[in-house]
């Protein structure tokens, strides 16, 4: 499958863009819609776009199930820990 930019349902690229947007803020990043991207660093473009995929993960636990986003607060880990890889 081709990777692309485009939203699979283009009605949500506003909703996309205000959640950029919301995360970017707090993480910090001021005045991140008018910002040259390409003169932030890999690691703070990649950390909004990741925090973004979490609520995204966590919205839909919550509307799928209720409690498993509950649970996921209590025991939260980090993605990329050894114990998460298996390792």
């Amino acid at each position: 499958m081709s990777r692309s930019r485009n939203p699979v349902n283009p009605a949500a690229k506003k909703a996309l863009d205000q959640l950029k947007m919301e995360t970017a803020a707090e993480l910090g990043l001021q005045n991140y819609q008018n910002t040259y991207k390409g003169a932030l660093t890999s690691a703070d473009n990649g950390r909004v776009g990741g925090h973004m995929v979490r609520k995204m993960i966590e919205s839909q636990e919550n509307k799928l199930g209720g409690s498993a986003g509950q649970q996921g607060k209590a025991g939260q880990q980090t993605l990329t820990t050894k114990s998460n890889l298996g390792s």
